[in-house]
């Protein structure tokens, strides 16, 4: 998230310096029991906001906790008019703090172009929970590569700050699961350089991840973070209604990779005793200290997606639970 790792290079308290959840490496359930899918958070004057995809009533749902446990709805919305560019179903929103203390909001939408392909948003706000000035330009629209979702923003040890986001392949159709069942279409993972706004584009956006085999029909949902020099790039993989779906994680010495797989995932269905179902759509803050993901309700429904938090370490290239 910019918001920590801004804070860091101004000598400001980071996020990890914060105490870890204490009752165990996953919260006690799901923290957020409504449809809270694709979850993101930061941490602002020591108060945690969580930004989720639209539930039919908000753009860009939010909840608050002091303490990372304990998590409340707000019922406002986040990003209450969409831009020109679009026509709704609001996606994976993610929200960074500037160096001028401003706030940028990244979000997946459906485009008005074609409206069974997404794109890439971004909206700004003098307050963290908005509302959110969406821009009449997309950020990243690849519509004849099958659109663009999960954004994610991040900000290196120099100070420079870039966006990650899948290209959205899958959704071009092929049969089976997400319509990639044949392997016809790429779902890579691309980086893109930002100005010090968090919006404007520098340079061209490149390619540091995509699905190999064992990804199943794509990978998505990256966040990246930076521990002790090495970069870490959590994602997600195989299809988000079925039980194959997961988060784990590459990782790279530079920013711009190669980023090497994880030989097994993270997070799988099955875990914590037998309670996680599907858990994916990860977001890890600052450190590597702390991660929300959402999580299936009922095992193989993904009609109620809730958010989970967890304590994690990060340390030497692997990443485990605290």
């Amino acid at each position: 998230m910019f918001t920590q790792a801004l804070l860091f290079l101004l000598s400001i308290t980071p996020l990890s310096s914060q105490a870890p959840l204490t009752k165990r490496a996953f919260s006690n359930g799901p923290v957020i029991t409504s449809n809270f899918p694709d979850p993101a958070f930061i941490n602002v004057g020591g108060i945690y906001y969580a930004f989720a995809t639209s539930n039919g009533d908000q753009n860009v749902q939010i909840a608050t906790s002091p303490d990372f446990d304990t998590w409340t709805l707000t019922g406002s919305d986040a990003l209450p008019t969409i831009p020109s560019w679009s026509t709704g179903k609001v996606w994976a929103p993610d929200v960074v703090q500037l160096a001028d203390g401003s706030f940028v909001l990244y979000f997946a939408a459906a485009s008005s172009t074609n409206t069974s392909l997404h794109c890439v948003g971004t909206a700004t706000s003098s307050a963290v929970q908005g509302p959110y000035t969406a821009s009449d330009t997309a950020f990243a629209c690849p519509l004849t590569q099958g659109g663009a979702i999960d954004p994610a923003g991040f900000a290196d040890s120099d100070g420079s700050l870039y966006v990650v986001y899948k290209v959205d392949g899958n959704s071009l159709g092929g049969g089976g699961p997400c319509g990639n069942g044949d392997g016809s279409y790429s779902t890579p993972i691309m980086l893109q350089g930002v100005e010090a706004d968090g919006v404007t584009p520098v340079g061209t956006a490149a390619q540091i991840l995509d699905r190999d085999a064992g990804d199943g029909p794509l990978v998505e949902a990256p966040s990246l973070v930076l521990v002790s020099g090495t970069y870490y790039l959590f994602f997600s993989s195989n299809c988000y209604n079925g039980l194959e779906y997961d988060t784990s994680y590459a990782t790279a010495a530079a920013v711009g990779g190669p980023y090497v797989k994880a030989s097994s995932p993270l997070l799988v269905s099955g875990g914590d005793g037998g309670a996680l179902n599907s858990p994916g759509s990860a977001t890890v803050g600052l450190g590597g200290a702390q991660m929300v993901f959402h999580s299936d309700a009922v095992a193989g429904n993904a009609s109620l997606r809730q958010m989970w938090t967890a304590g994690i370490k990060v340390s030497g290239g692997v990443v485990g639970f605290s």
